[in-house]
């Protein structure tokens, strides 16, 4: 009796066993599944928001800025619904414009910037602060087309680059208003909370560009300037037969440096920030990582400017859809 007794316990134990260590596979299989598909430790897709904030012909490099950055997100992959471009005067069209429909950021011109496939999605009077503030927040009317919506989520690496006239924490909008640092930081506090990113790369250039990122709280964001505090940020190339300055100098290099990457480059964030070179530059760019998590070594240029996406491979099959 006493061995039958005991060998009844031993079956009831390791019927336990056999339940519990079900269960922590299911559990295990559960946790696996919900990693794989969450992608916690990876973003899902990239944007970029393109901003000149000038008018007039004489402020023409301006807008070859952001249209040379515009080009550049694309060749790298980025499509144009993930582009919002902003840009508050049209030069192609302006009547002093001797290559009439056209844009150029090198007195050789050999690349029309404005002439293949440009999408603008804010033009003209349309490029305003408050305009500015709410396609980075969401606060937009119901029948803003989709075109003017940033559809970010918290998968989301965002490249923010702003160029035009500025100075000590302000930008200036159509020499008309002014966005200043403070307001900059509390749209990506709201982008935070409302978890329209995931991490955010914010580029400006203009005079005192550094000083517009000091203000800066939310995480995850990582800042690069043109020029420090009481400093000018320069033009580069004057085109004679335009009679103006056709993209300034901090743009250019980091245009140049981007021309060697591709969408299967392995060219780091760190790779950018020692190719600066403040002799060509003119002034002193600054970078704040502070906010930003990753190591720049070990954060790529794609993260931000391509559209190639991270895959995670899995020799493991999950009952997906199946129930017991």
């Amino acid at each position: 009796m006493k061995l039958a007794s005991l060998a009844s316990c031993t079956a009831n134990v390791m019927l336990v066993l056999t339940l519990v260590a079900v269960a922590l596979g299911a559990s295990s299989n559960e946790e696996k599944v919900t990693q794989f598909f969450d992608g916690s430790e990876t973003h899902t897709n990239n944007w970029a928001v393109l901003v000149c904030t000038s008018r007039f012909w004489f402020n023409y490099r301006h807008m070859a800025n952001a249209l040379s950055m515009y080009r550049t997100v694309k060749r790298m992959g980025i499509p144009d619904s993930h582009i919002v471009l902003m840009l508050a005067d049209d030069m192609a069209c302006n009547p002093r414009n001797a290559f009439p429909a056209a844009v150029y950021d090198h007195p050789r011109k050999t690349i029309d910037l404005y002439g293949d496939n440009v999408e603008v999605d804010y033009r003209g009077y349309e490029v305003t602060v408050e305009n500015f503030i709410r396609l980075l927040t969401g606060r937009v009317a119901a029948d803003t087309p989709r075109n003017k919506r940033l559809l970010t989520d918290d998968k989301s690496n965002v490249f923010i680059y702003m160029t035009g006239h500025g100075g000590e924490d302000f930008l200036k909008f159509q020499d008309s208003e002014e966005i200043n640092s403070y307001d900059i930081a509390d749209a990506f506090k709201q982008m935070w909370e409302k978890q329209r990113y995931r991490e955010i790369l914010f580029m400006i250039d203009t005079c005192q560009a550094n000083t517009m990122y000091s203000k800066f709280d939310s995480p995850n964001i990582l800042s690069i300037g043109s020029s420090k505090k009481g400093q000018n940020s320069l033009s580069h190339f004057h085109d004679y037969d335009l009679g103006v300055s056709v993209i300034d100098r901090f743009t250019y290099y980091n245009l140049e440096f981007f021309e060697s990457v591709d969408s299967s480059s392995k060219q780091t964030m760190a790779d950018l920030i020692a190719a600066y070179n403040t002799s060509l530059i003119q002034s002193d760019p600054g970078v704040r990582t502070d906010l930003f998590a990753r190591d720049l070594a070990k954060t790529y240029l794609m993260d931000f400017f391509g559209a190639v996406q991270n895959v995670k491979l899995t020799t493991e099959a999950f009952p997906i859809g199946k129930s017991k």
